[in-house]
């Protein structure tokens, strides 16, 4: 089998063939650049990075093959826009041509891949005589959500629109969970210890994630699922859950060690950058300082450098690649990048271990040939913070700890800088589809929908994804009842419980907490200033002259109005609005 490690004679930068192909495919993929550093690569793989590289000469042979794929008949790819090489990688009725390997390209969703000539081969489209295009023999490819929690959360769906993208291309996916991996906690991306959680909560965020691997999946996969998905011209591929303490849990520790840990390197090991930023840290914390108690570092978190337990990570993932490979045929591993140190050690055991594979995997990994591995970006906004955690913490996809509101409201708020980016990575649109959304967004364009226009399809397209069309419904409900109140038919009417108790809980509005005493036949004068929403009593007659004041979005017409109990929306809530942005939702405590 080929030495499935990271050389630099397989490795190359996005822009090095790109550059071979046109100018204009040159320049977008500067914006898409993929260093393919020595980062993790074992001992004696030197990388090539992007910067004052040459194309090889196979290099140039993979450039030739995707300029003849992106060729307009009877005309020339050189000098065509993005938008029309496009609608050039597309047959009659518009379906797409691109191989899944281009289109995850073309998103911004590839950071690293091993051995890319030999995957973009496996992965290509080739066209029939009549023009349609014909997929190779489909790939197996899974990718791993260790349970440290009892959701996944935003960042984890680059995941699950990766794995959806190689379905709806018609191979076949494998969603992995970590109960064994999660009993020992992946220290890559941390500086310090993970805190060790119980069997008992692993066995339970297992489940949890389980399910939501189910829903999730099978929602993406379909190229129906959303009204504005583009079709595909190839069936979707199987989608299989998979545990890997199904293997791990019967697997002697004694087994483990003679016949996976024989097989790996320590000074590999040790070079991988999730062991050595940690190592780096302890050193630098200075000798002769005493260490924390193991029980300590062990349930804060808190310890510094890195302990075997998590040290022996990388080799448990590793081992679920070589025994996917053996039982499924899986041959790539999908992560982010944080992972690219754990899918090397991976297809570094396959190289060594599948050849001499079980009778029962023997087939399998014959069959397979190489192993390989691809790596997207972490979800970071052009800030540098990472876009699936708001203020209150993480951007969760259950919808009971992140309601779909909360959700919508967080990618309304993307930033115009990303909001394109994150478009073309969290969701199915068309990349022609998107690229009018760019233009768009000029308010000197004929179509410009607005200074959100952008930002409200991302939240619409996401929160359809991971709450299906009654989650988005919802979160279109209770937006429309926060800042819609005034607009045609939702005038004047009062607000449901269920947005005051969302606009509660996702910190849209303040709230204030008072006594029936201090409201029930008081005025709306007394009350705006009891909550601080009016500086003072004067100050709150003058908005009501001015007809400023509303209750539960009915104008105050009178300065001495009382408060009745009919007025207090499902015996909990009152809404009063001081002009049409300064909001409390007000919470009536009974005594």
């Amino acid at each position: 089998m080929e030495k499935c490690c990271v050389p630099a004679r397989v490795v190359r930068s996005a822009g090095a063939w790109a550059r071979a192909a046109s100018p204009t495919l040159a320049t977008f993929a500067s914006r898409q650049r993929h260093t393919m550093g020595t980062r993790d690569a074992p001992s004696g793989s030197p990388g090539l990075g992007t910067s004052g590289c040459l194309p090889s000469a196979a290099s140039l042979k993979r450039s030739k093959s995707v300029h003849a794929r992106l060729r307009l008949p009877g005309r020339q790819w050189k000098g065509t826009s993005l938008a029309a090489a496009s609608k050039a990688a597309r047959g009659s009725g518009g379906k797409p041509h691109r191989d899944v390997l281009e289109e995850l390209r073309l998103r911004g969703l590839i950071q690293d891949i091993t051995h890319e000539n030999d995957l973009a081969n496996a992965l290509s489209i080739e066209s029939r005589s009549d023009g349609s295009p014909s997929l190779r023999p489909p790939v197996s490819v899974y990718c791993g959500f260790d349970p440290t929690a009892d959701s996944l959360h935003l960042g984890n769906l680059l995941g699950i629109v990766v794995l959806s993208w190689f379905s709806r291309s018609g191979h076949a996916v494998v969603g992995l969970l970590g109960g064994a991996t999660g009993l020992v906690g992946d220290p890559s991306g941390k500086r310090s210890e993970r805190p060790m959680l119980s069997q008992e909560e692993i066995a339970r965020n297992t489940q949890a994630i389980g399910n939501q691997l189910k829903r999730l999946i099978p929602r993406h996969v379909s190229r129906d699922a959303s009204p504005s998905s583009s079709s595909s011209s190839f069936a979707s591929g199987e989608v299989a859950i998979v545990n890997n303490l199904d293997w791990f849990g019967a697997m002697p520790l004694l087994t483990f060690l003679r016949e996976v840990g024989k097989a790996a390197r320590v000074g590999t090991m040790l070079a991988k950058d999730s062991v050595k930023s940690r190592m780096t840290a302890e050193q630098q914390q200075g000798e002769g300082e005493e260490d924390p108690p193991a029980s300590a570092s062990a349930s804060s978190g808190s310890g510094s450098g890195i302990s075997f337990t998590e040290f022996s990570y990388q080799l448990l993932q590793g081992y679920d690649f070589l025994h996917l490979y053996r039982t499924r045929g899986c041959r790539l591993q999908v992560g982010g990048s944080d992972q690219w140190g754990n899918i090397t050690a991976g297809t570094d055991l396959i190289r060594k271990m599948a050849p001499a594979g079980t009778a029962e995997g023997s087939d399998a990994a014959a069959a397979g040939g190489l192993a390989f591995g691809l790596t997207f970006p972490l979800l970071v906004g052009s800030d540098g913070r990472k876009f699936g955690k708001s203020e209150g913490g993480a951007v969760w996809l259950d919808a009971g700890k992140t309601s779909p509101f909360q959700m919508y409201q967080h990618l309304l708020r993307t930033e115009d800088r990303d909001v394109v980016k994150f478009l073309k990575m969290m969701t199915f649109l068309d990349l022609e589809r998107i690229a009018e959304v760019e233009a768009a967004m000029d308010p000197a364009h004929p179509e410009h929908g607005g200074p959100n226009a952008a930002q409200k399809l991302l939240a619409e397209e996401v929160t359809r994804f991971v709450h299906g069309e009654d989650g988005l419904a919802e979160a279109r409900e209770v937006t429309r009842g926060l800042f819609d109140a005034h607009k045609g038919k939702n005038a004047n009417k009062p607000p449901t419980v269920q947005v005051l108790e969302e606009l509660m809980q996702s910190g849209s509005a303040p709230s204030a907490q008072l006594d029936q005493k201090d409201v029930l036949g008081c005025t709306v004068v007394d009350v705006l200033t009891r909550v601080g929403l009016q500086p003072s009593k004067s100050a709150a007659r003058r908005m009501i002259k001015g007809g400023g004041i509303r209750v539960n979005n009915q104008l105050v017409k009178d300065d001495g109005q009382l408060l009745e109990p009919s007025q207090v929306i499902g015996q909990r809530f009152v809404l009063l609005a001081a002009g049409k942005k300064n909001k409390v939702v007000l919470e009536v405590l009974s005594l």
